[in-house]
């Protein structure tokens, strides 16, 4: 008993949608690749975590899953960093750098991780690729907590690289200047207005998607009985100057250019696919293709970058773990001779999501549902949610100025997630002035990664060109 007793000092109950991100088919990892500017070092990365990572309790747990009457928790445990820290030998004369890299990233998401270990790995990479002359590819699994929080502990362990001694720092966002109380006031009430009839509008149609058939079977869903996960993960590093270009053109935020570039991307590659189509049954219009995404949406209340980089302290009032909701958006897959028809769409969706509780309905929703119906009813909601969707949509600004990592200057900084029920997952994470675009597909349905992500890239160049040359034609050059 004694022994028993002792064992349950410190244990911490997990939380439901660590639970959910644990469960058979739904068993998620985060994938971090983070390229470096010189070799790495790896005794400087273990030195560096014991300093760290592992002064937060969540890294120094095993999760147990739980049985019968035992609920799921978290049980501290001795860590020998060592362990988490893989550092294989790779000939540094390899022909396809970058090629090997996507191998390793793919095999390593879906090799064996012991439970009987925190659930977290580090592989540090001396092979010098494209974008940067070594690299860290990570995996945390997703019960550990999401992508907000991972990019909270990255900024934890930086400082800038201009300024040693100072932490990152991350786009703040904007605050309204109050000028007139009574227009304040007016302000208000009509903000409440929207954000009451916005959110009846689209929790009905939340609640009216979970009841309606799955999207319509095209080349970016699953084949019939494939095994529908990703397996194959590419990024590519884009600039961000170029969507900014579009953005301020457009007077847009980067999100609503992102998720145009996204969708216009989509609709060129399905465009292209049934183009290629000799089979007359198989064509399929795109002005009849209605496709869904899944958007995450943070929602923790801090975000500014002190709160981040304290997130992993005692009293910190930044929520740690999964603090996400959810919104379902229809995507735009129609030809357009007007390209930016893609943004100004995206731009309305995400406004009405925006000023809307739906994240918060979403979150709420599974919340109650493992409270009130146990974890099968919660697999079974979550399954459905993202069974009525073809595509997962996410992205994380990251630090605005060149930071470093145990003294390993970053190059850039991109993120996917494993173990979703979808063929397509597009992540987006921001670095300095970079924007990189990480794709996880299911290779038996999507063959053509980087084709797929060669159209996302043209898109945004499309409107780069269409902007500047009607710029040029507005000063008459």
């Amino acid at each position: 008993m004694s022994i028993e007793k002792q064992m349950m000092v410190g244990e911490v109950p997990v939380s439901p949608f660590s639970r959910l991100f644990s469960m058979p088919g739904f068993d998620c990892f985060n994938i971090v690749t983070i390229g470096f500017k010189n070799e790495a070092s790896p005794s400087a990365f273990i030195e560096g975590l014991k300093n760290t990572l592992l002064n937060h309790p969540r890294f120094s747990c095993i999760l147990e899953t739980g049985s019968g009457e035992h609920k799921p928790r978290w049980i501290p445990t001795n860590v020998n960093v060592k362990d988490h820290v893989v550092v294989p030998n790779i000939d540094p004369t390899i022909e396809n750098p970058d090629q090997f890299l996507e191998d390793y990233t793919s095999n390593m998401v879906f090799s064996p991780i012991d439970v009987c270990k925190p659930l977290w790995e580090i592989h540090i990479l001396n092979i010098k690729t494209s974008d940067a002359e070594s690299v860290l590819v990570g995996r945390f699994h997703h019960s550990l907590g999401d992508g907000m929080s991972l990019m909270s502990l990255l900024l934890a362990c930086s400082r800038k690289t201009s300024d040693p001694g100072a932490l990152p720092t991350l786009v703040a966002p904007k605050k309204s200047k109050v000028t007139n109380v009574w227009w304040s006031l007016v302000s208000r009430l009509w903000f409440i207005i929207k954000l009451m009839f916005n959110t009846v509008v689209e929790v009905f149609k939340f609640l009216l998607i979970l009841c309606s058939v799955r999207d319509n079977a095209t080349p970016l869903m699953e084949k019939p009985r494939a095994t529908l996960t990703p397996n194959k993960f590419i990024h590519r590093v884009i600039s961000l100057d170029d969507v900014k270009v579009v953005k301020n053109a457009m007077n847009m935020t980067v999100n609503d250019v992102i998720l145009g570039m996204v969708q216009a991307g989509l609709s060129r590659y399905l465009s292209q696919k049934y183009d290629s189509e000799t089979n007359p049954k198989l064509k399929k219009s795109l002005e009849n293709i209605c496709l869904r995404g899944v958007v995450f949406f943070n929602l923790r209340s801090n975000k500014k970058i002190e709160d981040l980089a304290k997130m992993m302290e005692k009293g910190s009032n930044s929520r740690w773990g999964n603090s996400i909701g959810y919104v379902m958006i229809p995507l735009w897959m129609k030809s357009e001779n007007d390209i930016f028809e893609y943004i100004r769409r995206s731009k309305t969706i995400m406004d009405r999501k925006k000023l809307s509780l739906e994240p918060l309905f979403s979150y709420t929703l599974f919340k109650l549902t493992v409270e009130v119906f146990g974890y099968k009813a919660l697999r079974t909601l979550a399954m459905r949610i993202f069974g009525r969707s073809t595509v997962v949509l996410s992205n994380v600004a990251g630090p605005t100025e060149e930071i470093s990592l145990f003294d390993h200057q970053i190059s850039y900084v991109a993120a996917s997630i494993s173990g979703f029920p979808q063929a397509l997952i597009v992540h987006i994470t921001s670095y300095v002035n970079k924007a990189i675009i990480n794709l996880g597909v299911d290779l038996d349905v999507i063959p053509d990664p980087h084709h797929l992500c060669d159209h996302i890239v043209e898109a945004l160049q499309i409107m780069k060109s269409a902007v500047e040359e009607e710029i040029s034609g507005d000063l008459g050059v």
